[in-house]
């Protein structure tokens, strides 16, 4: 009936269920690339002797963890 690659056809799905899941990937690569190199300048002007807040620190190993963990829970499950 249907005049479609069944291979294109799975692909079409996938793509249908999960959209934007390059973009995402993209994103999530982006957002833990920065946030472990603010966690690189944070530690250098700590080991520098500067004085930071300690909120600041907590909020960037946060980022250090939950965008890296995004970036696995998004991955193929295939």
């Amino acid at each position: 009936m249907s005049k479609i690659d069944p291979e294109l056809k799975k692909k079409l799905l996938r793509e249908s269920q999960t959209p934007f899941k390059g973009l995402r990937k993209v994103l999530w690569i982006a957002f833990s690339g920065s946030a472990f190199l603010g966690l690189l300048i944070m530690l250098s002007k700590i080991a520098s002797g500067n004085e930071l807040q300690q909120s600041n620190l907590i909020i960037q190993i946060s980022a250090c963890i939950v965008f890296p963990s995004l970036l696995f829970l998004d991955r193929n499950k295939d």
